[in-house]
């Protein structure tokens, strides 16, 4: 076969999938001219890498298309180095001793024995690479891959690895550059990862045109906060926000990848040019998604409902807010005497959990526990969970906790500021409550104290400093009231 292109580029048309074992090459080899003394580029590498073929050969020619060298590259097994291909010298042009045939069968004999001996080479579905590709500093992009991992183990993926490429640029159509694919997949065949996640949100073209070109699933950091979300749902509630999420990412999304979504229906009623399967999926979607918002729109009157009986009776409320992991459950289990579930995961809890606190003075206030914050919080889990955010509406005063023992403690209050003034909830009264005290080196608690001296230091797992938390909501509920109802001169 010939393939002609351009002087840039060679276009590979799609080739026969009769050998694509693991253990096997394409019985092809790729013999491909440069008009540059180069020898085998990084895309040549990457075509052997992805289309598994022989060998791949650079025939370098002068500006007058005179042969000058030529240069070779062919897969290795995995244990042979640290990296699955070979790239052999440069040679004359008229030196062509090589045995292509014999050494790819060398190769696949080998390859069998690695199949045989290390069943754990080939790509395992829970194991994943992180990429970042971004414009910010790289030690920004480490940070935010260090979150992404920790999202990766609650959603139950197996880290094998990360890549960080800092661009000035994003690239609307790939996100990554042809050489950091290249790399990418090299790294994805050496760790057998069958997942990239990619940090940030992709749009539908990039994460359509990078699925083309790896084989491997593709996902951003969107599709797996609501991957943790749909396994951490337990009530109706819960389930319902998540799917409606789930479907406002996915609509957008949709589309054809094989020749079944080209069908049109027909039939009785149907005649004509009909309804693609694709234009299908889009409509089913969008009436699931309006039946959902029916749903939670009832749930969320009943919800109404029971916030006016409470305010008639009187009883204040008031809502903690916070980083996802923050200790926001614990917080309420060992000021309310309750039982709520506590996981050291990410978004442990998604439903709102309300529970009854006296005070030395015999008050009474409801405190409820909110669904935890997360940087750069997407539209979709913010609209969908707005039945569980609505309590930071109705709250009388906010309590904000926040992991003080967190490397990125500055940075999560930000982001936490940030996502409540962007739902532009009212101005109520706050409190800073730093968490995890006790995890907290002696300098850096001196530090916290001068930055922020309206914070309560407290840990929730020991009860340190817990004992005046009742004190200040109770002074903040005060001074609030007097507000709203000053004393008549």
């Amino acid at each position: 076969m010939v393939f002609v292109g351009k002087a840039g580029s060679i276009l590979i048309p799609e080739l026969p999938y009769a050998r694509t074992g693991a253990e096997r090459l394409r019985g092809l080899r790729l013999l491909h001219p440069h008009l540059t003394a180069d020898g085998v580029s990084a895309e040549d590498l990457m075509d052997m890498l992805f289309l598994r073929l022989d060998a791949v050969i650079a025939l370098c020619v002068s500006p007058k298309g005179n042969p000058v060298q030529w240069q070779s590259a062919h897969l290795l097994p995995h244990r042979a180095a640290d990296k699955p291909y070979h790239v052999e010298r440069p040679l004359p042009w008229d030196r062509t001793e090589a045995c292509f045939a014999a050494t790819a069968a060398i190769l696949e004999t080998e390859l069998a024995r690695d199949a045989a001996a290390a069943p754990r080479a080939t790509p395992d579905a829970s194991h994943a690479l992180l990429v970042s590709v971004a414009s910010s500093p790289q030690t920004v992009q480490e940070r935010n891959l260090d979150e992404l991992a920790a999202l990766a183990g609650t959603a139950g993926l197996t880290v094998t690895g990360r890549i960080i490429q800092r661009v000035k640029q994003i690239n609307a159509n790939l996100i990554l550059g042809k050489g950091k694919v290249a790399e990418l997949e090299v790294q994805a065949l050496q760790s057998g990862s069958a997942m990239l996640v990619l940090d940030g949100e992709l749009t539908p073209a990039q994460l359509h045109n990078l699925s083309d070109i790896t084989e491997r699933k593709v996902i951003d950091r969107t599709q797996l906060i609501l991957d943790i979300f749909a396994q951490h749902a337990v009530t109706k509630t819960g389930k319902l926000q998540v799917e409606l999420a789930q479907l406002r990412y996915t609509q957008p999304r949709i589309v054809g990848k094989n020749r079944a979504m080209d069908r049109l229906m027909g039939g009785i009623g149907g005649r004509g040019p009909g309804e693609t399967k694709l234009e299908t999926d889009r409509r089913r979607c969008r009436e699931r998604t309006t039946h959902i918002r029916k749903e939670l729109e009832q749930i969320h009157r009943q919800r109404s409902l029971t916030r006016n009986r409470r305010s008639q009776k009187g009883l204040p409320s008031a809502a903690l807010v916070g980083y996802t992991n923050a200790g926001k459950t614990t917080l309420l289990n060992m000021l309310t005497h309750s039982r709520c579930l506590v996981q050291n995961k990410l978004f442990a809890t998604l439903d709102t959990t309300a529970r009854r606190m006296r005070f030395p003075s015999m008050r009474e206030i409801i405190i409820a526990d909110t669904v935890g914050f997360i940087r750069n919080l997407p539209n979709e889990l913010r609209e969908a969970f707005r039945g569980t955010l609505e309590e930071l509406e109705y709250a009388d005063i906010l309590i904000h906790v926040a992991d003080a023992s967190h490397p990125d403690l500055l940075q999560q209050i930000s982001a936490v500021e940030s996502i409540l003034s962007e739902m532009e909830v009212r101005p109520i009264p706050r409190l800073l409550v730093f968490n995890k005290w006790d995890q907290v080196s002696p300098t850096t608690k001196a530090g916290l104290a001068d930055a922020f001296a309206h914070a309560l230091p407290v840990s929730a797992k020991n009860g340190e400093g817990l004992a005046l938390l009742p004190e200040h909501i109770e002074r903040l509920l005060t001074r609030r009231q007097d507000t709203q109802y000053p004393h008549a001169e």
